[in-house]
């Protein structure tokens, strides 16, 4: 679908618990959303730690262990292509959500503190990270996710306890875990329900730029959203699809029920 056919259907005819998405370049894409559009960008851009990695560990009793993510992680995003116009397409009152590494938060921070009232970060703590079999360091178990609003912004928290910057849940894996095609970096959707919960209102618009295989919208129809996503990786693209359309399919099927 082209760009300019999609924008006409997300701002003019997209209802709730409908979402669009697109194959394509997100860096250039952006620049044709409207201004002030969006509720909530919750997004996971690459980490650009690729270059950093010491290789797979390869074992004969058990699956290697993947420590050169994906070819798309080798340090080629630069976060300064595409940090303004995510300020720009965001509404004044709405929510910022970037997972990061420790390699570009200073990156982002310079970026983006003086463009919210609000710059802080999050930490989502894996309970089942992969495990370091050498006990030669700290596990991998915490990621960054920085949050940036302005005051006035929506927050749905209810209790103290919700009102923590930690979340804790295994990494994604089972029956949620994509095996075909497998994304490195796949995100429960337990984690993204919760920050859609808390960072947006039902029939919001969610945007996710770095779409991968459509985790965000997965947890945005569950919590009765609307979804706008991109993503450059065709056969990404097509399992985005798939998932979407199949989560749409049952979010009906359960209401007529």
């Amino acid at each position: 679908m082209h760009w300019k056919v999609l924008n006409q259907h997300i701002w003019a005819e997209m209802k709730n618990k409908y979402f669009s998405i697109v194959n394509g370049d997100s860096i250039k894409l952006i620049t044709e959303v409207k201004s002030n559009s969006i509720d909530l960008i919750l997004t996971d851009p690459p980490y650009n730690i690729g270059t950093y990695s010491t290789g797979n560990i390869k074992f004969d009793w058990r699956t290697d262990v993947n420590n050169d993510i994906a070819s798309w992680d080798n340090g080629s995003f630069k976060p300064e292509a595409i940090a303004s116009e995510l300020v720009r397409v965001l509404k004044h009152d709405g929510n910022l959500f970037i997972f990061c590494s420790y390699n570009l938060i200073g990156k982002w921070h310079e970026l983006l503190d003086d463009k919210f009232d609000t710059f802080q970060f999050m930490i989502w703590h894996k309970t089942n990270p992969t495990p370091k079999f050498y006990k030669n360091g700290f596990l991998n178990s915490c990621e960054m996710v920085l949050c940036c609003w302005n005051k006035g912004h929506r927050w749905n928290f209810s209790t103290q306890n919700q009102m923590h910057n930690f979340f804790e849940s295994p990494i994604c894996s089972g029956k949620e875990r994509l095996k075909s095609p497998k994304h490195p970096t796949q995100k429960p959707v337990a984690l993204l329900e919760h920050i859609i919960s808390i960072a947006s209102n039902e029939g919001d618009l969610i945007f996710d730029p770095f779409m991968g295989v459509g985790s965000t919208g997965v947890a945005a129809l569950n919590k009765s959203r609307r979804f706008v996503g991109v993503e450059i990786d065709s056969v990404y693209y097509q399992a985005s699809e798939n998932r979407l359309s199949q989560t749409l399919l049952e979010r009906s099927t359960h209401e007529s029920t």
